[in-house]
């Protein structure tokens, strides 16, 4: 696990420079999670999960689960800076970054998280969608029979979106916000026009 966790920080330097700060949530019966903050240099700080990966994420319907086999990821959360108090999300990117362990998910592109409140205070956000890996960090290959690392993009979400997703799905949602040239990095966005 530790070196898995290792290989992962790694990668994540590598892609995204050297984190300027981190912090560390512990939840009863879970690996500690860790998340990891990035300045480019621009205006958009990154947020990125760390102890996701540790354990391969487990089919809930699956009578025992593969210490081994099963998809790996970590969450990669990317908002502009200096326009709300972002930093507030470090809390719930380990929350999600929990559910696995906790409520047996699997994480996956397509699918949406919701944190049951705002994403930091006074976001206009409560879920996110999770996006396609292999952009901003690429997979990581472990040995095998072990499954590569993948870094999950998450693209947050406000109550109408994500109500919209649920209905007509993920890729319609991410169609109509390129449609409408919706800046997905901005903290304080409203929600794209879903009629």
């Amino acid at each position: 696990m530790e070196e898995i966790l290792a290989l992962v920080e790694a990668r994540l330097r590598t892609a995204l420079g050297e984190p300027d700060a981190r912090a560390a949530v512990t939840f009863l019966g879970t690996d500690r999670i860790e998340v990891l903050r990035f300045l480019d240099g621009s205006d958009v700080v990154r947020y990125a999960t760390l102890g996701m990966s540790a354990q391969p994420m487990a089919d809930p319907s699956a009578l025992l689960a593969d210490p081994v086999k099963g998809p790996r990821a970590e969450l990669v959360l990317s908002v502009r800076a200096g326009l709300a108090d972002t930093d507030q999300v470090l809390r719930a990117l380990a929350v999600l970054a929990a559910s696995p362990q906790v409520e047996g998910v699997v994480v996956a592109p397509g699918g949406s998280l919701d944190v049951g409140g705002p994403l930091w205070p006074g976001a206009p956000f409560h879920s996110v969608l999770v996006g396609e890996p292999g952009g901003l960090v690429p997979d990581l290959e472990l040995a095998a029979p072990m499954e590569p690392v993948r870094f999950l993009p998450l693209l947050p979400m406000t109550p109408n979106e994500a109500a919209w997703k649920r209905v007509r799905g993920a890729a319609e949602l991410e169609e109509r916000w390129l449609a409408r040239g919706t800046d997905l990095r901005d903290p304080l966005r409203r929600s794209v026009a879903l009629d």
